[in-house]
């Protein structure tokens, strides 16, 4: 998700409510599953009602929902300096 306001004359349609959206109103892009080729133009308030309902992860959401959780910085340090992880 990103902010966008565009000044080319255009008209998108929401994914979430169907509605006409102006490139010139205050909107956001979002990409599915961070497929930026399926990018689409939503409303904010759509995009905040879809967040609430937990329909619409963040990308760092969506990332820790496909990897797992990541280790802290801390733990990445302890690995460093401790050899942990460490092919020699």
């Amino acid at each position: 998700m990103r902010p966008a306001q565009n000044l080319k004359p255009a008209t998108y349609r929401c994914p979430f409510c169907g509605q006409h959206l102006a490139s010139m109103s205050e909107h956001v892009l979002i990409a599915p599953e961070d497929d930026r080729s399926k990018r689409r133009h939503a409303h904010m308030e759509c995009v905040r009602r879809a967040r609430q309902a937990g329909k619409l992860p963040t990308r760092d959401e969506w990332l820790e929902a496909e990897r797992g959780p990541r280790p802290s910085l801390g733990e990445r340090l302890r690995g460093l300096f401790t050899g942990k992880g460490s092919e020699r």
